[in-house]
């Protein structure tokens, strides 16, 4: 277990670096900065995010796969991953208008929200759970 616990917490860590990232580049890219064709700024997201993704496949390994275990939030995680990447790709590099991109950008956001709760929780909870207002408002 205290293997898992150094591959946990350098995920959680990525984590919060991705996102913070994501947020930053979703600014620049919303305020049309020049910081956005930087080579730094073009790389460590790739850096980051393969860090964020192989903790979370040893982690997922040693916690849960190795005993022949999988539980359904790791699969939720999963799905929530290929979302946002696919967000993420409108957000920053597809998306043909500000809007969109915008748009696309804060569904993004909200998507990686949702899988660090599920993350947390250990669980997949409904989106009304995580979400009441706005599904109260609708």
């Amino acid at each position: 277990m205290a293997q898992a616990s150094f591959w946990i917490h350098l995920h959680a860590l990525a984590a919060i670096l991705s996102l913070t990232g994501f947020v930053i580049r979703g600014i620049w890219m919303l305020a049309d900065s020049p910081q956005l064709r930087k080579k730094w700024v073009k790389i460590t997201p790739h850096v980051v995010d393969t860090v964020l993704l192989v903790s979370a496949l040893v982690a997922a390994y040693l916690l849960f796969w190795q005993n022949g275990v999988h539980p359904d939030f790791i699969t939720v995680k999963i799905v929530g991953l290929i979302v946002y990447i696919g967000l993420g790709l409108v957000a920053l590099r597809f998306g043909k208008t500000r809007g969109l991109r915008a748009s696309a950008w804060l569904l993004a956001i909200l998507v990686f929200l949702y899988v660090s709760a599920v993350g947390v929780a250990h669980t997949h909870p409904q989106l009304q759970d995580v979400l009441p207002a706005l599904v109260t408002a609708v």
